[in-house]
């Protein structure tokens, strides 16, 4: 299977891949280029928020050319593919992500409520505590999405008393919790200000905007 892998994307390079699954189906070498350089686009803005894609895999299936090579040029074939990956991601139900920071803090133990108390408000999780041998330091390890990171140290060092160090590091990526196509959810709400803030049409396009009916 990984021999009928066409392309990963954007750039070539990411972590996002089309596949040619079809069988018996003629000239498909004819229409290959068309629909890589569709991929490298679609793959680099989006559906959702113009912004790049991740963990997407799009397999084609199946396709139906036009008799006349010149109906299968560039220009025919790479705005229809794209409209068909952003239209295969929406039925997919598609998602927002959101990185992730692996946070390590240093603290006592009598800061161990504080720490938890904002992480866990903070969307975060605890993975690890751990007393260092000998001493009264604990070293504490956990997630934290990059989001809620602004302001973490100031209000960490407001509840345990100035006792907890952290440090972030970008660890990761994870879906983010709730449907974008939910208006009443967080993620429909960074949506939103993600495309007033690149200047786009505010609401997410539907299936309709990228259905071709023949």
């Amino acid at each position: 299977e990984a021999r009928k892998i066409w392309a990963f994307g954007p750039e070539a390079a990411g972590p996002n891949v089309i596949v040619d699954a079809t069988k018996a189906v003629q000239n498909m070498h004819e229409v290959k280029d068309s629909f890589i350089n569709a991929w490298q686009i679609a793959t680099k803005h989006g559906p959702l928020a113009d912004e790049e894609l991740r963990g997407v895999r799009y397999n084609v299936e199946d396709m139906t050319m036009h008799a006349d090579a010149i109906h299968r040029g560039a220009g025919q074939m790479v705005p229809t593919a794209k409209r068909n990956v952003f239209a295969a991601m929406i039925t997919a139900d598609v998602r927002l992500m959101e990185p992730i920071f692996k946070v390590e803090i240093q603290t006592v133990e009598s800061a161990l409520g504080g720490i938890y108390s904002v992480i866990t408000r903070r969307r975060g999780v605890v993975l690890e505590e751990a007393n260092r041998p000998g001493t009264t330091i604990y070293n504490i390890v956990g997630y934290l999405p990059v989001q809620e990171s602004f302001g973490f140290t100031k209000d960490l060092r407001a509840n345990t008393g100035g006792q907890a160090f952290p440090q972030s590091v970008f660890d990761h990526w994870e879906p983010f919790p709730g449907d974008p196509y939910d208006g009443k959810c967080q993620a429909a709400e960074v949506v939103l200000k993600t495309r007033t803030r690149k200047g786009i049409n505010p609401e997410i396009p539907g299936l309709d905007k990228f259905y071709d009916k023949l």
